[in-house]
């Protein structure tokens, strides 16, 4: 595969053969040569898990202390007592029928859909629509609550959802390398720690096999997991 002139550069930087501390990585990155947008920082996790098996499966969701740094437009499925907390917690789009209609004509300008119970049995209809993009509302999550104000909070304040993919990764932003370093480690710490209380039960052997840290036009930094399982 062919790399960018800054991804070369970049690369420069790491020793791919070492594993770094989390704040001595986190370091390294911020210091690489920038792009002209601000981009977001991830981690991510090689778990030894077998997704194929649903009792393995790690999902979930966080909200990072410090947030994402990344402006989340909310949109909110319910009615009475339950549209009003959303509207006073300041989702984008609170509405019912009325915004079934829009979604089911193709209006998806919305990163988080939220629903009360009762609105689910009207929300799965959209399955074919929501399921594909991720949107779909899932108790899991926290994105299926009577109680809206909270969800619409934690959603704008710094929110992730996560779950792992078919090789058994767990991939999650936390943050934008304009972040500070000690809010980048403290997010960070944040989301090792998620992951490892989501241990399956049934999970067997060593369970992170790997951890990575990386932006988004830069080359991934291996990261110490006994510094990270420590911290």
């Amino acid at each position: 595969m062919k790399r960018s002139k800054l991804y070369r550069a970049r690369l420069v930087s790491v020793d791919r053969q070492s594993r770094y501390a989390l704040a001595e990585a986190v370091k390294l990155l911020k210091g690489m040569p920038v792009p002209k947008f601000d981009e977001t920082v991830e981690i991510a996790f090689r778990l030894g898990i077998d997704p194929r098996q649903s009792d393995q499966v790690v999902r979930g969701a966080i909200v990072l202390p410090k947030g994402t740094g990344k402006k989340v437009r909310v949109a909110v499925i319910a009615e009475g007592d339950s549209a009003q907390k959303a509207r006073d917690a300041g989702a984008d789009v609170v509405g019912f029928e009325d915004l079934l209609e829009r979604i089911k004509g193709g209006w998806l300008e919305f990163d988080v859909l939220i629903a009360t119970p009762d609105a689910m049995r009207v929300v799965r209809t959209l399955g074919r629509i929501l399921g594909p993009r991720g949107l779909m509302p899932n108790p899991k999550t926290g994105t299926v609550t009577d109680n809206t104000g909270t969800a619409v909070q934690e959603a704008k304040g710094g929110r992730v959802e996560y779950r792992c993919d078919r090789a058994g990764c767990v991939h999650m932003p936390i943050g934008k390398v304009s972040f500070t370093p000690e809010d980048l480690v403290e997010n960070a710490e944040v989301a090792t720690h998620t992951v490892l209380r989501a241990r399956p039960a049934t999970a067997k052997g060593t369970y992170v096999l790997s951890a990575t840290l990386s932006a988004t036009m830069s080359p991934g930094i291996r990261l110490d997991l006994k510094d990270m399982v420590k911290a």
